[in-house]
């Protein structure tokens, strides 16, 4: 999550959407849509993520998610944070009809940016699984995260992340590697390569490991 001492102004926002279609000897088709939006007050910054994605192959859903997350920070000192967690995960080929989930913990800022940005996470948490053949589970976690930027040009960007969430059912691990490009003041174009994985999937799960590539328009807010 970004520092709320380094921001320019109180909000950055971004809205993202993409379309991908094949038509021929095969019919396929993908949208992903999506806003980031941030506010800083410093010593504190609230973030709000949305992000929505389907994909169907010849008229057959094979793909659908839909996010919520929510996340704040507070600055104790230039170097050290407490942050605050909160997700709402609903995939409808994962095995789970959603999951909730809850964390808080202690944040390191390893790299003060620009034009390198690098931040480290851990802390305990709990998550609610809502399962899609019926029942439901409360497990406690521990949360581990990683977020690193780098501003490698006047119009360019880097960025990496992962999360893991280590459980005594399973071990979640999610990874985002992007790169985005500025076209103009408030327009980007944005490649992303995005991998989940659970080592222990419900049943109904179509596989342990999910992978998505993906462009996309980005606007600034």
């Amino acid at each position: 999550m970004k520092n709320p001492a380094t921001a320019e102004k109180p909000f950055e926002g971004t809205a993202e959407l993409g379309y991908h279609k094949i038509s021929g000897n095969s019919n396929s088709e993908s949208l992903l849509a999506g806003a980031d939006m941030t506010w800083f007050n410093a010593p504190w910054s609230y973030n709000l993520q949305l992000n929505a994605r389907s994909a169907s192959d010849d008229d057959e859903t094979s793909a659908e998610e839909y996010l919520v997350a929510g996340r704040t920070r507070y600055n104790l000192s230039t170097y050290n944070y407490l942050f605050g967690l909160a997700r709402w995960d609903k995939d409808r080929f994962s095995g789970y009809d959603s999951q909730s989930t809850l964390v808080g913990g202690y944040g390191r800022q390893l790299l003060i940016g620009p034009p390198q940005s690098l931040t480290v996470e851990v802390g305990p948490g709990v998550r609610h699984d809502e399962y899609e053949d019926g029942g439901h589970d409360n497990v406690g976690l521990v949360y581990a995260g990683l977020d690193y930027d780098w501003q490698f040009s006047d119009t360019s960007n880097f960025s990496q992340s992962l999360a893991t969430e280590a459980s005594e059912k399973n071990l979640i691990g999610r990874s985002e590697t992007a790169l985005t490009v500025a076209m103009n003041d408030t327009l980007s174009l944005k490649l992303a390569y995005e991998v989940e994985f659970n080592d222990n999937p419900p049943p109904g799960a179509s596989s342990q490991t999910d992978t998505t590539t993906g462009v996309s328009l980005v606007y600034n807010l």
